[in-house]
């Protein structure tokens, strides 16, 4: 049994379960992602995204994360931010449920809703303006983000 020192260090060592239920022809694996300890993929990015900012030296301890979010990615960031001891600023629409806004408030992020109406654009919007707002910010951009295989 692995014992681990911090919560990070699980991330992404997830199994590998065989599928040889499934009838066919080929050797089926499937990586259980749901493993890791936010329950999705997306610890993954958000763990490589920051620490790639990290070794390039585009953020410190002392620069503010923002990223728009309506799920797993903002989740994933909390996880990591919350034990490396960044803060972490998460604009979303106002219509996430209150389920995932309590978990990411019980992980230290700060949330800002947004209009629903307004959708995700809303979202990104608002952390594009939160950003510009404070001398130390930085977005990850999951989508646009190259450390997001």
């Amino acid at each position: 049994m692995m014992i681990y020192d911090r919560i990070d260090e699980t991330i992404g060592r997830t199994p590998l379960l065989r599928l040889d239920y499934l009838e066919t022809d080929a050797a089926l694996l499937a990586k259980a992602e749901y493993f890791n300890p936010g329950s999705s993929v997306k610890d993954r990015i958000a763990k490589a995204m920051i620490e790639g900012a990290l070794a390039r030296g585009e953020i410190d301890s002392e620069t503010i994360i923002i990223e728009p979010t309506s799920g797993n990615t903002g989740i994933g960031l909390a996880l990591i931010c919350a034990v490396w001891g960044l803060r972490l600023i998460l604009t979303m629409p106002e219509s996430m449920s209150l389920e995932r806004r309590k978990l990411l408030t019980h992980l230290g992020a700060e949330l800002l809703l947004t209009p629903a109406k307004e959708g995700m654009q809303g979202a990104i919007d608002e952390a594009k303006r939160l950003a510009a707002s404070f001398d130390k910010a930085w977005i990850p951009n999951q989508f646009a983000n190259p450390d997001n295989p």
